[in-house]
């Protein structure tokens, strides 16, 4: 299990005994602020625990979604468009409106990590508003796989989401047009 600093000193008390623990390997420090009562932490667990407002989209969200096998080569998070940058190398941070920011955020589970992440109903709208920006083959990639599972998808919820977007005109036009 995972432990902020925080959580380290509400339950053993001090600096002197969390070091303690670890000199006895009863807890390990992954990295500053972050310890766990294993050794072997995935960097998925620990980057959800770091940032636990941050929710994973686009390139991690079509990996864990099963929409794509392309690992991507960085963690793909959303925050609030106005929070601050996050300068962790590992991350690629995308700022987001705060009225679009909650919309349909679900919660995910991965080996030894719990996250928020999009459902696969709101990626479908971040990969028609971000056409562009993507490599053709991956985005033509994504889009087969949707195409694929389209009747497990929830057709209501894409529409309310896509009405409630900016250029929600051009998301539905887009839907129509490429996906259903």
């Amino acid at each position: 299990m995972l432990y902020t600093y925080k959580e380290c000193q509400e339950r053993w008390g001090s600096d002197y005994q969390i070091k303690k623990q670890i000199i006895e390997c009863k807890l390990f420090q992954i990295e500053k602020g972050i310890y766990s009562d294993t050794p072997d932490v995935s960097t998925l667990a620990v980057i959800s625990a770091k940032y636990p407002k941050a929710i994973f989209t686009m390139d991690s969200a079509f990996y864990y979604h099963g929409l794509t096998d392309v690992i991507p080569d960085e963690y793909h998070i959303a925050t609030e468009k106005h929070s601050i940058n996050l300068g962790d190398h590992r991350i690629c941070q995308y700022y987001i409106n705060s009225e679009i920011l909650n919309i349909g955020v679900i919660s995910m589970t991965r080996r030894d990590a719990s996250f928020k992440i999009y459902d696969r109903e709101r990626m479908l709208i971040e990969l028609l508003r971000y056409k562009n920006k993507l490599p053709f083959d991956y985005y033509k990639e994504i889009l087969r796989n949707y195409r694929d599972r389209i009747y497990q998808l929830d057709i209501e919820r894409i529409q309310e989401y896509a009405a409630t977007f900016p250029k929600s005109k051009m998301i539905s036009e887009a839907l129509d047009a490429e996906v259903f």
